[in-house]
Protein backbone atom coordinates (compact mmCIF):
# COMPACT_ATOMS: atom_id res chain seq x y z
CA UNK A 1 0.00 0.00 0.00
CA UNK A 2 1.39 3.41 -1.03
CA UNK A 3 0.99 6.20 1.24
CA UNK A 4 0.90 9.82 -0.18
CA UNK A 5 2.11 12.38 1.77
CA UNK A 6 0.68 15.48 0.93
CA UNK A 7 2.64 18.42 -0.20
CA UNK A 8 3.66 21.22 2.26
CA UNK A 9 2.70 24.63 2.06
CA UNK A 10 6.02 25.89 0.54
CA UNK A 11 5.86 23.17 -2.58
CA UNK A 12 2.58 24.03 -3.03
CA UNK A 13 3.15 27.84 -3.01
CA UNK A 14 6.57 26.92 -5.41
CA UNK A 15 4.65 25.00 -7.94
CA UNK A 16 2.22 28.26 -8.19
CA UNK A 17 4.44 30.72 -8.55
CA UNK A 18 6.51 28.59 -10.98
CA UNK A 19 3.40 27.84 -13.08
CA UNK A 20 1.84 31.88 -12.59
CA UNK A 21 5.93 32.95 -14.33
CA UNK A 22 5.48 30.28 -17.06
CA UNK A 23 1.75 31.76 -18.25
CA UNK A 24 3.11 34.90 -17.64
CA UNK A 25 5.72 34.60 -19.87
CA UNK A 26 3.60 33.36 -22.69
CA UNK A 27 1.30 35.87 -22.23
CA UNK A 28 4.26 38.66 -22.60
CA UNK A 29 6.13 37.52 -25.27
CA UNK A 30 6.45 39.40 -28.01
CA UNK A 31 3.71 37.43 -30.23
CA UNK A 32 1.44 36.65 -27.04
CA UNK A 33 0.72 33.41 -26.76
CA UNK A 34 -2.70 32.02 -24.97
CA UNK A 35 -2.31 28.15 -23.62
CA UNK A 36 -5.61 27.73 -23.71
CA UNK A 37 -5.56 24.24 -21.54
CA UNK A 38 -3.46 24.60 -18.23
CA UNK A 39 -4.56 22.09 -15.52
CA UNK A 40 -2.01 20.36 -13.07
CA UNK A 41 -1.50 17.63 -15.61
CA UNK A 42 0.46 20.04 -18.00
CA UNK A 43 2.61 21.08 -15.19
CA UNK A 44 5.64 19.02 -14.71
CA UNK A 45 7.93 19.16 -11.71
CA UNK A 46 11.72 18.48 -11.22
CA UNK A 47 12.66 16.73 -8.83
CA UNK A 48 12.87 20.22 -6.50
CA UNK A 49 9.00 20.66 -7.71
CA UNK A 50 10.25 23.71 -10.20
CA UNK A 51 7.66 24.09 -12.29
CA UNK A 52 7.45 24.01 -15.89
CA UNK A 53 4.77 23.94 -18.66
CA UNK A 54 4.16 21.15 -21.28
CA UNK A 55 1.78 20.29 -23.92
CA UNK A 56 1.29 22.85 -25.98
CA UNK A 57 -0.89 21.53 -28.42
CA UNK A 58 -3.77 23.54 -27.85
CA UNK A 59 -1.99 26.75 -27.51
CA UNK A 60 -2.82 30.19 -29.77
CA UNK A 61 -1.37 32.92 -30.63
CA UNK A 62 -3.09 35.72 -28.54
CA UNK A 63 -4.77 38.91 -29.87
CA UNK A 64 -2.74 41.70 -31.53
CA UNK A 65 -2.92 45.56 -31.63
CA UNK A 66 -6.73 46.56 -31.16
CA UNK A 67 -8.30 43.16 -30.95
CA UNK A 68 -9.14 42.31 -27.78
CA UNK A 69 -9.36 38.74 -28.35
CA UNK A 70 -9.12 35.91 -30.35
CA UNK A 71 -12.37 33.86 -32.00
CA UNK A 72 -11.65 30.02 -31.63
CA UNK A 73 -12.95 26.22 -31.85
CA UNK A 74 -13.63 25.78 -27.93
CA UNK A 75 -11.39 23.22 -26.65
CA UNK A 76 -9.56 22.25 -23.10
CA UNK A 77 -10.37 20.24 -20.33
CA UNK A 78 -13.88 20.61 -18.49
CA UNK A 79 -13.39 21.99 -15.35
CA UNK A 80 -10.66 24.50 -15.99
CA UNK A 81 -11.88 26.38 -18.94
CA UNK A 82 -13.35 29.74 -17.85
CA UNK A 83 -17.08 30.37 -18.56
CA UNK A 84 -16.80 32.81 -21.02
CA UNK A 85 -14.93 30.86 -23.08
CA UNK A 86 -16.80 28.57 -23.14
CA UNK A 87 -20.15 30.86 -23.69
CA UNK A 88 -18.50 32.71 -26.39
CA UNK A 89 -15.45 30.96 -28.49
CA UNK A 90 -13.55 34.15 -27.27
CA UNK A 91 -10.67 33.44 -26.48
CA UNK A 92 -7.98 35.77 -23.74
CA UNK A 93 -5.23 35.85 -21.59
CA UNK A 94 -8.02 35.89 -19.52
CA UNK A 95 -9.03 32.60 -20.11
CA UNK A 96 -5.64 31.36 -18.72
CA UNK A 97 -5.89 33.43 -15.67
CA UNK A 98 -9.23 31.06 -15.06
CA UNK A 99 -7.77 28.01 -15.24
CA UNK A 100 -5.15 29.16 -13.20
CA UNK A 101 -7.73 30.13 -10.81
CA UNK A 102 -8.60 26.77 -10.39
CA UNK A 103 -5.19 25.25 -10.54
CA UNK A 104 -4.55 27.03 -7.52
CA UNK A 105 -7.62 25.84 -5.51
CA UNK A 106 -6.02 22.37 -6.22
CA UNK A 107 -2.92 23.73 -4.55
CA UNK A 108 -5.05 25.17 -1.75
CA UNK A 109 -7.82 22.56 -1.15
CA UNK A 110 -6.23 19.33 -2.34
CA UNK A 111 -9.01 18.79 -4.40
CA UNK A 112 -9.39 17.60 -8.22
CA UNK A 113 -11.09 20.46 -10.89
CA UNK A 114 -13.58 17.52 -11.37
CA UNK A 115 -14.16 14.87 -8.75
CA UNK A 116 -17.61 12.83 -10.07
CA UNK A 117 -17.61 10.88 -7.02
CA UNK A 118 -18.85 14.11 -4.99
CA UNK A 119 -22.00 15.35 -4.54
CA UNK A 120 -23.52 17.06 -7.49
CA UNK A 121 -22.86 20.84 -6.46
CA UNK A 122 -19.50 19.44 -5.16
CA UNK A 123 -18.44 17.92 -8.44
CA UNK A 124 -16.80 20.87 -9.61
CA UNK A 125 -14.20 22.70 -8.10
CA UNK A 126 -14.66 26.17 -9.33
CA UNK A 127 -18.62 26.07 -8.95
CA UNK A 128 -17.81 24.34 -4.60
CA UNK A 129 -15.37 27.31 -4.32
CA UNK A 130 -17.24 30.19 -6.03
CA UNK A 131 -20.00 30.61 -2.89
CA UNK A 132 -17.50 30.22 0.04
CA UNK A 133 -15.06 32.41 -2.11
CA UNK A 134 -17.70 35.35 -2.30
CA UNK A 135 -19.19 35.00 1.13
CA UNK A 136 -15.66 34.87 2.94
CA UNK A 137 -13.26 36.10 0.67
CA UNK A 138 -14.30 38.24 -1.86
CA UNK A 139 -16.23 39.92 1.01
CA UNK A 140 -13.31 41.33 2.63
CA UNK A 141 -12.16 42.86 -0.81
CA UNK A 142 -12.43 46.23 -2.42
CA UNK A 143 -16.08 45.90 -4.37
CA UNK A 144 -14.73 48.03 -6.74
CA UNK A 145 -12.64 45.62 -7.85
CA UNK A 146 -15.33 43.52 -8.91
CA UNK A 147 -14.46 40.14 -9.72
CA UNK A 148 -12.39 41.13 -12.79
CA UNK A 149 -9.43 38.73 -13.61
CA UNK A 150 -5.19 39.81 -12.50
CA UNK A 151 -3.01 39.43 -15.22
CA UNK A 152 -0.50 36.48 -14.52
CA UNK A 153 2.36 39.62 -14.25
CA UNK A 154 0.91 40.66 -11.35
CA UNK A 155 -0.07 37.50 -9.88
CA UNK A 156 3.80 36.30 -10.06
CA UNK A 157 4.66 39.92 -8.28
CA UNK A 158 2.17 38.79 -5.74
CA UNK A 159 3.48 35.28 -5.42
CA UNK A 160 7.18 36.31 -5.55
CA UNK A 161 7.88 37.93 -2.20
CA UNK A 162 5.89 35.28 -0.29
CA UNK A 163 8.22 32.44 -1.79
CA UNK A 164 11.38 34.73 -0.80
CA UNK A 165 9.71 35.42 2.69
CA UNK A 166 9.28 31.28 3.06
CA UNK A 167 12.87 30.94 2.00
CA UNK A 168 13.70 32.84 4.16
CA UNK A 169 11.60 31.54 6.97
CA UNK A 170 12.97 28.13 6.01
CA UNK A 171 17.15 28.90 6.20
CA UNK A 172 16.55 30.73 9.82
CA UNK A 173 14.64 27.14 11.04
CA UNK A 174 16.88 25.30 9.63
CA UNK A 175 20.04 27.63 11.36
CA UNK A 176 18.27 27.11 14.58
CA UNK A 177 18.35 23.52 14.48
Amino acid sequence: MRVMVPLPWSTRMKIALGAAKGLAFLHEAEKPVIYRDFKTSNILLDEEYNAKLSDFGLAKDGPVGDKSHVSTRIMGTYGYAAPEYIMTGHLTAMSDVYSYGVVLLELLTGRKSLDKSRPVREQTLADWAFPLLTQEVLGIVDPRLGLARPLMRDIVATLEPLQQLEETHSDSMAGAT
